[in-house]
């Protein structure tokens, strides 16, 4: 109790919040900029068990905003990394590290058992099987993102709330990354902050609900803003992402990516000839791009043209190497 004092004398929180949340447990996917702070926090504020799910190691590059992480680390799986560092944080919350991809087929398994999901990944492929994936357990879903200056966090899905889906009908021509636009550490910092914030205020059930509103903040301009979406409607045909182990033998696999070589049973089509794509009698047709967001928008050029079955496929490193 004396760790936790600060917190337990707010009438929001009380010996009884405390108590909820010693025993909830959060999915974090992401241990990048904005699941090391959402990560610090949540173990701080004593939430019973993290689970924290991140493919990838530790860069020097990411040392600016990612603090958790030492020089000495360089190498390491982050997910490892970030559990021993809460582990000196607090021993009594139990963070279990996986280093491992999040994709359509692990998911399911993976929000089933959290309380509550938080998307640190800032991953287009990531943030629509997430939510997809709360969608269908009813689990809430708080999601973050973080560029250069700028950044939003948002609470979707649980047992009312809109999707991701909803919230982001369409997605950009193209995408931007970190290591393409930049970020300045403290951004993504108050985001992922913002992001812990959202996931204590559903665990402990506090009035007004974050679920149905995104928070937005302008570091550039000093400014913030949101909106609420509690009535956005649902997209009528979303299409969904499946994982490499989830392509089908007689799937007509198709490659949008023009800067490799296609993957191993694929048709090679750039994106703006999708158009002209004749599926014949495929049951379905599977569109594989690098991060999704080709996939996503040719499949729905597709969609307008042909009435069939149409999947999503995120290659990853793993995914080429052939396995999921």
């Amino acid at each position: 109790m004396s760790r936790h004092a600060r917190q337990i004398i707010l009438p929001q929180v009380g010996a009884h919040g405390q108590q909820r949340l010693s025993e909830a447990h959060a999915l974090i996917i992401g241990a990048g900029g904005l699941g090391c702070p959402a990560l610090q926090y949540l173990t701080g504020a004593g939430v019973g068990r993290i689970t924290l799910v991140d493919p990838d190691r530790v860069e020097e590059t990411n040392l600016h905003r990612q603090p958790i992480f030492r020089m000495d680390q360089l190498g390491h799986p982050k997910a490892d990394a970030a559990a021993l560092a809460m582990a000196a944080l607090d021993p009594k919350v139990q963070v279990a590290p996986r280093a491992e991809w999040l994709t359509p087929a692990n998911a399911p398994a993976l929000v089933a058992g959290a309380d509550v999901v938080l998307d640190c990944a800032d991953s287009f492929a990531v943030s629509l099987t997430l939510s997809d994936a709360c969608m269908a357990a009813a689990r809430p879903l708080i999601s973050g993102s973080a560029l250069a200056m700028s950044g939003y966090a948002l609470g979707c899905c649980g047992s009312s709330a809109p999707s991701l889906r909803a919230v982001f009908p369409d997605l950009p021509a193209q995408g931007a990354s970190c290591a393409t636009a930049g970020v300045l550490g403290p951004v993504v910092g108050m985001i992922g902050a913002l992001q812990a914030q959202m996931a204590l205020a559903e665990v402990l059930g506090l009035d007004p609900s974050p679920l149905g509103r995104l928070i937005s903040m302008d570091a550039a301009t000093w400014r913030t803003g949101g909106f609420r979406f509690d009535a956005a409607p649902e997209p009528d045909t979303p299409l969904p992402f499946i994982a490499a182990s989830q392509v089908a033998p007689d799937d007509l696999l198709i490659d949008l990516r023009t800067e490799a070589a296609p993957i191993p049973g694929a048709r090679h089509l750039p994106p703006e000839r999708i158009g002209r794509l004749d599926p014949g009698d495929a049951p379905r047709v599977v569109l594989a791009c690098r991060t999704g967001l080709r996939a996503h928008n040719a499949g729905q050029v597709l969609q307008r043209r042909w009435p069939g079955r149409i999947a999503l496929l995120a290659l990853t490193d793993l995914d080429v190497k052939g396995t999921p």
